[in-house]
């Protein structure tokens, strides 16, 4: 078991992302993608160096370098790169896709759009549909000054509980589609958990804004009602890339054979490469106004690029920490599909939710409690084939992708919301005051989901 010690580069840069932002002499030098990238990487120095000096090795690796090009290839090249091409694909190619219109900002307005995100989510993914609407969003609510809620909540439904219904939704439930978990069994099995999630925040969105909107200066309100223009959709070649980014995530998966032939996608980054491809075919098609009417730049998914590669490397301590105690959870009477509901969320609010899902997938295929039906077929290791208590594996699935909104680092998408908004001149809550948000309305949520469907 790694020591406690070892924990505080992760930690460190959580707090370097909840504080710097904060502190007067830091808020401008923390701006810069640049030096967002030097502090994660000097932390991600430290974590690497811990690997190469420990006494003993990871996972089968000996100790020393080999344990160290172990935790890389885990970190780097099995979980970072798919990650960070995904999201730039699907940033690339959905910022070549124009929404621009101005229709009045009511409250259903904006939770029609909100609840139309939240349904997109899954069939483009968190990433694409955030994308896609955040900008149409901020232009319908410029002429009013309380705005921030609204994005907030975006991130809670657009960027994470909207993503629950197919595996391109959201990373952790791809993960389980690689280990043969059915590629519909999710939008079959998790529709109830979806609906009456989004269905509960998007009713407590309603009545905040509505409230909010009240607020709003008359003058503001009349020039809202007065600036009116059709919504118009440009860029629609766009949704053909998005479907070919989607395409390449289901088919072509490293070592597996590709759907309806013999022949076994080779581990080449094949899958990166075309997403990669589709992305740089959007840059070439797309007129140019396209992308500068939605302010497009690079920023916002650079942010995500630069602080990512340090949580990701950082965090394999806690990681490799959470395996170990993994199997010993069943021992402990960990047993039950709420405890795997909220330990795999509160573990996903704060690392990431996908290797948080593999953990507790992993733990869950040891345990078989009376009654509840299992999935069998699921491949648990390369040859190794096994089952999981359904009611555990709902559990898992609803935790990672409800949970990854507790914070701003719970989830790629949300990162690139936050920064989008704030290129827009919208003062986004700190890290610390979004738990604020996310405590007082998510929580009280989850607690209700947990007496409906995980006792």
């Amino acid at each position: 078991m790694p020591g406690l010690v070892w924990v505080l580069p992760f930690v460190v840069l959580l707090l370097a992302i909840a504080i710097l932002p904060l502190i007067p002499r830091t808020v401008h030098w923390w701006e810069r993608n640049r030096n967002k990238l030097l502090v994660s990487s000097v932390l991600a120095a430290i974590a690497c160096a811990y690997y190469v000096l420990r006494g003993y090795g990871f996972h089968h690796a000996d100790p020393g370098l080999p344990t160290l090009l172990l935790v890389l290839r885990h970190a780097v090249v099995d979980d970072y790169i798919p990650f960070i091409v995904l999201l730039f694909s699907l940033y690339t190619i959905s910022g070549g896709i124009n929404l621009k219109g101005d229709v009045p900002a009511h409250p259903l307005t904006n939770t029609i759009f909100l609840g139309l995100g939240a349904l997109g989510a899954s069939f483009i993914g968190t990433t694409g549909m955030a994308m896609l609407l955040i900008r149409p969003l901020l232009q319908i609510n410029s002429e009013r000054r309380h705005v921030r809620h609204t994005v907030v909540f975006f991130i809670f439904l657009v960027c994470n509980i909207g993503g629950c219904l197919l595996p391109i939704g959201d990373p952790p439930l791809f993960l389980g589609y690689l280990r043969r978990v059915p590629f519909f069994w999710t939008i079959s099995d998790l529709i109830p958990e979806w609906a009456v999630c989004s269905s509960i925040v998007l009713a407590i969105y309603y009545v905040w804004d509505t409230i909010a909107y009240r607020t709003e200066k008359r003058t503001d309100i009349q020039l809202d009602e007065i600036l009116r223009r059709p919504l118009r959709l440009t860029g629609k070649r766009n949704f053909i890339l998005i479907l070919g980014v989607i395409a390449a995530v289901i088919t072509l998966v490293p070592n597996k054979e590709f759907p309806g032939t013999s022949w076994k996608v080779p581990h080449l980054f094949l899958r990166e490469i075309v997403q990669l491809v589709l992305a740089g075919i959007s840059l070439w098609i797309t007129p140019r106004q396209v992308r500068k009417d939605n302010d497009f730049n690079f920023i916002a998914i650079g942010e995500v690029a630069c602080l990512f590669i340090g949580i990701f490397i950082t965090m394999q301590v806690p990681i490799e920490m959470l395996q170990i105690v993994g199997p010993k959870l069943a021992e402990a009477g960990f047993t039950h599909p709420w405890h795997f509901f909220w330990g795999t969320g509160l573990l996903s609010s704060f690392l990431d939710n996908a290797p948080t899902y593999v953990v507790f997938f992993s733990t869950a295929t040891t345990l078989a409690p009376p009654g509840m039906p299992l999935m069998s077929g699921l491949e648990l290791a390369p040859g190794q084939f096994g089952a999981i208590p359904i009611p555990l594996l709902v559990a898992i699935s609803c935790g990672s992708v409800f949970m990854g909104a507790n914070t701003y680092i719970g989830n790629g998408p949300n990162f690139m919301v936050k920064s989008i908004a704030e290129q827009s001149g919208i003062k986004m809550p700190s890290f610390f005051g979004y738990m604020l948000y996310s405590g007082a309305v998510l929580l009280p949520v989850f607690v209700l989901i947990t007496f409906i469907f995980f006792r």
